[in-house]
Parts: structure tokens; sequence; C-alpha cells
């Protein structure tokens, strides 16, 4: 039996302009509302506005709510200053990763661990049930927000023209509450662009007010509406995992060359400590593969799941590619085997229906914007 998708609080904003919608992870989501290619430039060079409603925020509150996330994740969270948030992740007992969070501590004993839609329920299980013996409650909130983030340089002065909130002074990493167009938010300076810009947090009741007023106060830099599409080619070009093509629960953080997301140094056990460590030492001693960055020379487009080879072998496998619009070319991550790991390795291509097209291999990310 196949459940409806759920709609977002914008749903029919995006139906009003025109969107393609898509199912993802088992929500209604625009795909992209004219050319991808426009929208992933309007970011680079101007700025863009998505939806991000989908995604899973978990309120985990209470005295023990810093030794919990402690235990439940990988990283040192207790360590956290309020108003700031850590990229980190949580682990199977077997190192494998659940998921790649974004953990804001709101107060001294408030946070909000934001998963990825796919795996929301898996994260919200998880904490549950390592919240035992910890007096902490673990709150699934991902009925109370909708997301809507405003990214590229142009995204701070936009901002600006509708909140008093001190964005100068909000570093990248950070959220502070404030208001925004006469909205309550938690304006977070966070994003998975490449690009300056902010995620706003919303009751989904003020969404369609705060997505107008934004679209309003950006018309004269640029803004445009982006869908899924161009946030996937913008992740990419900035070398930032997705989970399901770069993290996997058959990997660790270390074999995703993330390892420095794990803080053994932390006070207590953690869920995975073990065989972390193991992973640790293995990485450190020969790593099987390596995640590098592959341009092509040709203008055929690698995707997920396609060998890569070498001198006839297969040395490692595609997990993302796409047309760049930033380089002009396809590129791909993938994990190949350490030998053929170094930037400039020759001999590199990938097995595009049985046809063995050359490939650049680079260091990541392909693309970093000046500060």
């Amino acid at each position: 039996m196949s459940t409806a998708p759920r709609l977002t609080a914008l749903d029919a904003v995006h139906r009003a302009l025109g969107a393609t919608m898509t199912d993802f992870a088992g929500w209604d989501m625009p795909l992209r509302y004219g050319s991808e290619r426009d929208e992933h430039n309007a970011v680079r060079t101007k700025a863009g506005l998505f939806d991000l409603s989908h995604m899973g925020e978990i309120t985990v509150t209470g005295p023990q709510a810093a030794a919990l996330l402690d235990h439940a994740l990988v990283g040192n969270i207790g360590g956290v200053a309020v108003g700031r948030a850590r990229y980190t992740m949580i682990c199977r007992e077997d190192g494998g990763i659940l998921d790649d969070l974004i953990v804001y501590r709101l107060a001294g004993t408030e946070y909000m661990v934001v998963a990825n839609a796919s795996n929301a329920q898996v994260v919200l299980d998880a904490l549950t049930e390592r919240a035992a013996g910890f007096d902490a409650a673990v709150r699934d909130d991902r009925d109370a927000y909708a997301l809507i983030a405003i990214q590229g340089p142009e995204s701070p002065g936009i901002l600006k023209s509708v909140t008093d909130a001190d964005l100068d002074g909000l570093k990248y990493y950070a959220g502070l509450p404030g208001t925004v167009a006469g909205v309550p938010a938690l304006i977070a300076r966070t994003g998975y662009t490449g690009e300056d810009g902010f995620e706003l947090f919303v009751e989904p009741q003020h969404a369609e007010k705060l997505w107008q007023a934004l679209t309003e106060a950006g018309r004269d830099a640029g803004l445009i509406p982006c869908g899924l599409s161009c946030r996937d080619t913008l992740r990419l070009e900035a070398g930032m995992p997705l989970y399901g093509h770069e993290l996997s629960t058959s990997l660790t953080p270390f074999d995703a060359g993330l390892g420095r997301v794990v803080k053994f140094e932390k006070e207590g056990d953690f869920v995975g400590r073990e065989a972390l460590a193991a992973a640790a030492e293995r990485a450190r001693i020969a790593p099987p593969r390596k995640l590098v960055g592959l341009v092509a020379e040709g203008r055929r487009v690698p995707r997920a799941g396609m060998q890569v080879v070498a001198d006839g072998t297969v040395i490692g496998e595609v997990t993302s590619g796409a047309p760049s619009p930033t380089l002009g070319r396809p590129i791909a991550m993938a994990y190949v085997d350490a030998a053929h790991a170094a930037p400039g390795t020759p001999g590199v291509g990938v097995d595009i229906r049985g046809t063995h097209e050359p490939y650049e291999v680079v260091a990541l990310p392909f693309y970093k914007r000046q500060k």
C-alpha cells in the first residue's frame, strides 16, 4: 500500500510558480521551477530561495541533553556553545553511518538535531532508544517547522532588508532567534551549496508569508526560487557528501574521509567508539578506498553506481555525478583505490555504458567560493 507524499507548507506556492514536483523521501518537493542551470548560476552569482521543509527536526531537552547527545553521536556536542551549530554523525555500534546531522544548541539544555529527510525516522528511533537512562527527552518536531533557505552572495543583503537581527555578528555554523519579515524564526548561517547563506526555521503557518517577503526583497538582487535538482549540483561542486551516495551504513566516517567529526577525546563512552577506533587505525595504515573528485575530459555524464576503471581494471565506483554549470564539464565524486586517488593520477576513466571515458582525478571540492 503506497501512501500519498507529504506536502510542505509551501506546496501551493510551488504549484503557482509552475514547479516540476518530485517525490523525495516521501515528500512532494520542487525539483526545478525553470532551468536547472539558471537556478544553479543564480545561487553562485546572486541568490536562490529553497524550500527544505522535508528535513527532519528533532528536539532534545533536559538536564542531561548534552550527555545524551555525546553518547548517541560521534561529535563533542557538550562542547558546542549556545547559539552555535555543529556538523556531526550518528553511527551504528559497528561504526556504519546512520546519518549525517547538524546539531544546533538553542539553550543550555535544549538542542535541535536536523536529520536528512530520508533518515529522520531512523535518527528519531535511534536517539529515543539511546536516551534510556538519561534525564533528557527526545521530541519529534518535524511538523513544528518549515525550513526556508536563502543561499548565494546576495543573500546577506537581501535578508538584512527584512530583519533587524545582527547578521554581521552571525558566524558560519551559528544560529540565533530573531524576527524576519515579522515572523519569528531561528536564523542559522548554514547551507548545502558552498555559498554564504542562511537557513530559516519557522512555524509552518508563517512559511508562505516569509517566502513572499524574501521573494519581494530579493527581486532586484536577482533572487529566484530553486529546486532540489540545483541543490544537488551545488553541493556536488562544493564536495559535500549526500547520504545514500557518499555516506551509508556500510561506511564509517573514516572511510568517507570525514574522520575529523569523530571526537574520541570527549568524556564518556559513545555508540560505535570501539569500531570507529579500529576504523581510524585502518585508515591510518592503509585506507582501502578514498573519496575523490573526477572531472570529465569529454561531455558524457557519469552517474552513481558506474565503475571507475584504470588499465581495464575496476578501481572504484561513482557515488554522485552531474554536469557542472560552474566548471562547464561533467564531474563526479567516487570512491577509488588509494593507489589511484592522488590528483592527476593518469589513465583513470569511467565506464559509461561500455565505453571508458577519460577522467581527471582532482582533490575535493571542485569549487570553493572566494571569501
